[in-house]
């Protein structure tokens, strides 16, 4: 089979097995099972606690002892069966282990993922830049098709969506042993450190005040990323309370109107490579930021109404914010890394993003949500939430924009390019 085509498929159902709930677990805690907004933030939190450790892990196992696909393949197979025990649960604090359980096999398979696929770009003579991202972009066509799936089949709120989530994992685990070999590449030295010894060589990579600088920020973004997961649906089902909103088409099928999100990432994903070229990281990651901000901004005004089309445009706007963020952070983290510590520098990047970012975005966002923009009644005020989330990611940008210090070198972009492709 055609190499693009595997790698687009393992994308497809990467990401499928992702927004099977991702998006609609919000109305499945709050509609189906009553439970607390305190709680939610806790069983949210478990995609950062798994990620402050398992791709880190993962990927020195994938460096040091074991073939990435085959490990890859693995955790989605356990996966898979802990998906289908999600709706058993009756409890929910038993509910926090089982999910921290899932995210531990899930949330290492991202980096993973990204290391078989260049991999195997890499050995049959691509260009990671260029080839990559128009594969990249079938994980996002996969993510919008889950979201279909589950909206249309009216499981927004049933438990039926975690059976389809495992479904799609179970294949993919079985699919994960078909892909191109990604065998260990670290080469043990007699005079080995003990960053050697614990598979933390990755680690070494923040010695690079630059790079040190990158990480700071792709946590703060990783933040960013978490607060539009952990609220976005939410915040849509909230206006089936109001009787101008409550039979409009955004509030009957919010996850219809989210995976405008994932549509619009599908056309930032190909711009990758002609902004990085053209402009370079800061440029780009600066972009992801001021979008953020917007993208918040405009939920603030928005509503299903009259305001459809800001909550409309912030979706479109995600795209840009998500994409010039995490796809292009990963290949520049890609070009900047030894082939020895490709999947631990994977690892590392998904530690800062999607683990310590997220880990602080969900817990910090929480307690500010609940003592400041919640009313005695429980119910939210929506526009001071979004609004301070805007302010955050322009002060972030702001920041960025002085302490990051990289000038673009179009040429050596070039030669970075080519190198990748070997």
């Amino acid at each position: 089979m055609n190499l693009r085509l595997r790698l687009t498929a393992m994308n497809f159902l990467q990401f499928y097995v992702w927004g099977s709930w991702l998006i609609t677990i919000g109305a499945y805690w709050f509609q189906t099972k009553h439970w607390s907004g305190a709680q939610f933030g806790a069983i949210f939190s478990t995609m950062g606690i798994a990620s402050l450790f398992m791709p880190s892990i993962a990927g020195v196992i994938a460096d040091k002892y074991i073939n990435a696909e085959k490990l890859y393949g693995i955790f989605h197979i356990c996966g898979a069966a802990v998906l289908c025990a999600v709706p058993m649960i009756q409890s929910p604090g038993l509910m926090f282990w089982v999910m921290l359980l899932n995210m531990m096999f899930y949330m290492p398979t991202i980096s993973l993922s990204i290391a078989v696929a260049y991999n195997a770009l890499k050995s049959d003579g691509k260009d990671v830049v260029r080839d990559y991202p128009p594969i990249r972009v079938w994980g996002t066509v996969g993510f919008i098709a889950a979201l279909w799936t589950v909206s249309l089949l009216r499981l927004e709120t049933s438990s039926g969506q975690f059976y389809v989530a495992a479904g799609a994992a179970l294949a993919l685990g079985l699919y994960a042993f078909t892909l191109p070999p990604c065998p260990p590449r670290f080469q043990r030295r007699d005079n080995h450190s003990w960053l050697d010894t614990f598979g933390l060589t990755s680690f070494k990579l923040f010695r690079d005040a630059r790079m040190a600088v990158f990480f700071l920020f792709a946590m703060l973004l990783g933040a960013s990323l978490q607060l539009t997961n952990a609220y976005g649906d939410t915040f849509l089902h909230d206006f089936a309370q109001m009787d101008a909103y409550k039979d409009l088409m955004a509030v009957k099928y919010p996850a219809i109107i989210m995976s405008i999100s994932q549509i619009s990432e599908t056309l930032f994903i190909l711009a990758i490579p002609f902004f990085l070229r053209r402009f370079g990281i800061k440029t780009v990651m600066l972009i992801s930021m001021l979008a953020w901000t917007l993208r918040f901004g405009l939920f603030a005004y928005g509503n299903p109404g009259p305001g459809l089309w800001m909550i409309v445009l912030s979706c479109i706007v995600y795209g840009m914010a998500f994409d010039f963020f995490n796809i292009s952070g990963s290949l520049f983290v890609e070009g900047q890394s030894d082939p020895s510590i490709r999947a631990s520098a994977q690892g590392l990047f998904m530690l800062m993003t999607n683990g310590i970012g997220a880990v602080l975005g969900s817990s910090i966002s929480g307690l500010v949500i609940e003592a400041f923009f919640t009313h005695p009644d429980q119910s939210k005020d929506w526009h001071g939430i979004w609004m301070t989330f805007a302010s955050y990611s322009l002060i972030v940008a702001v920041l960025f924009m002085v302490l990051f210090k990289h000038k673009h070198d179009p040429q050596a972009a070039r030669a970075l390019a080519a190198k990748a492709a070997h």
